[in-house]
């Protein structure tokens, strides 16, 4: 018995992280790879996430609502709790508007290079996907003017647009994402807008207040910002009509009790994480500066992780794996010539250049 057409021939996407067959072929613990491959907090999660896993009941179901989780995010985002839906992951919130919103036939935009589970999710559920490549020569920041006519003319179901982008940093202003959401309204599109790493960023706007005319939802991580990517967090922001649909397609139990305590918990230190995001903003700064000087082709970025072009992505990840140094190679971002290195700590960034250079002759 054959899986539906839109299954047959499609390809799972590839991220970055460790490649668990692989360490145990090559007898590598995980604590032995320096892994800039993921863009996480490096300073950990906060001692206070740490105590509450302790206090987890695992004999009992999980509050299938998140609630408390649900109203403490609602009060930060300033919002009612019927505009939240907590996920495991925005991965899950990704799958979960496909499968609310999209039926075979339906044009979806995809503003690239990007996350590439957009494009998995969409073709899951038999949509035609259009990726919009934005220019290398103008660092991969998308053409807003011509994005609006596309969308105008071809009329896409959902717009999809990560915003700080990954993989490129580029990081869109409220008067830039204005039109596209206008443009979505006008078609009787939706626009998803992904702000996974925006708590990364130093100068944030405030996009809750677009929520209002009911073509908009916000995808928010909390498995990076959090550093709590083992138990895998996230939530969403929208209307309670749309909130309720994708409350409905989501699986009962999504959210797993610890992940549901450690939330609340991380809340409880957002001043500590703050700090901790702000001196993550200078160590990039700091890598960024560093790579230039080394004479490395590395894109300015909003965020916690750069894009390097180092000619081949494929070929400096293997070397630098010698060293159990993990990057991402962007060949998946349709992006060969380009590593992604995600900042950790300052010995652990000086390692990495001190690599680079060592690779380089």
């Amino acid at each position: 018995m054959l899986p539906k057409p839109s299954l047959r021939n499609l390809a799972a996407d590839h991220h970055g992280g460790l490649n668990y067959a692989r360490l145990r072929v090559e007898g590598i613990s995980p604590d032995e790879v320096l892994d800039f491959s993921v863009n996480t907090n490096p300073f950990g999660a906060h001692p206070a996430v740490e105590e509450a896993l302790r206090r987890v009941a695992l004999q009992r179901y999980p509050d299938p609502e998140a609630g408390e989780l649900r109203e403490r995010l609602a009060e930060l985002n300033q919002v009612s709790p019927e505009q939240v839906l907590v996920t495991n992951g925005t991965a899950q919130a990704i799958w979960l508007l496909a499968l609310a919103y999209l039926e075979t036939g339906d044009s979806v935009l995809i503003v690239s290079p990007t996350f590439g589970e957009y494009r998995v999710a969409s073709r899951l559920m038999g949509a035609r996907v259009h990726l919009f490549f934005g220019r290398e020569e103008d660092g991969f920041r998308p053409d807003v003017d011509a994005l609006v006519k596309w969308i105008g003319t071809n009329r896409p179901r959902l717009v999809w647009l990560c915003n700080p982008n990954n993989p490129t940093g580029v990081y869109l202003g409220q008067e830039e994402v204005q039109p596209l959401l206008s443009a979505c309204e006008q078609v009787g599109g939706m626009l998803v807008l992904d702000e996974a790493y925006v708590n990364f960023t130093a100068r944030p706007w405030d996009s809750v207040p677009m929520l209002a005319g009911g073509h908009l939802v916000l995808l928010r991580s909390m498995t990076k910002d959090y550093a709590l990517a083992g138990l895998r967090l996230g939530y969403l922001l929208s209307t309670t009509e749309t909130v309720g649909a994708l409350r409905r397609a989501q699986p009962p139990w999504s959210v797993n009790a610890a992940a549901q305590e450690a939330g609340l918990a991380a809340l409880d230190a957002l001043d500590d994480y703050r700090d901790a995001w702000r001196r993550l903003r200078t160590l990039t700064d700091g890598l960024y500066a560093a790579l230039l000087a080394r004479g490395f082709h590395v894109l300015p970025t909003a965020t916690n992780f750069l894009l390097v072009r180092t000619g081949d992505g494929d070929r400096t990840r293997e070397q630098l794996w010698r060293y159990r140094i993990l990057v991402r190679s962007c060949r998946s971002f349709g992006l060969p010539a380009y590593i992604r290195i995600g900042t950790r700590l300052e010995a652990e960034n000086a390692r990495l250049l001190q690599c680079l250079e060592e690779i380089r002759h």
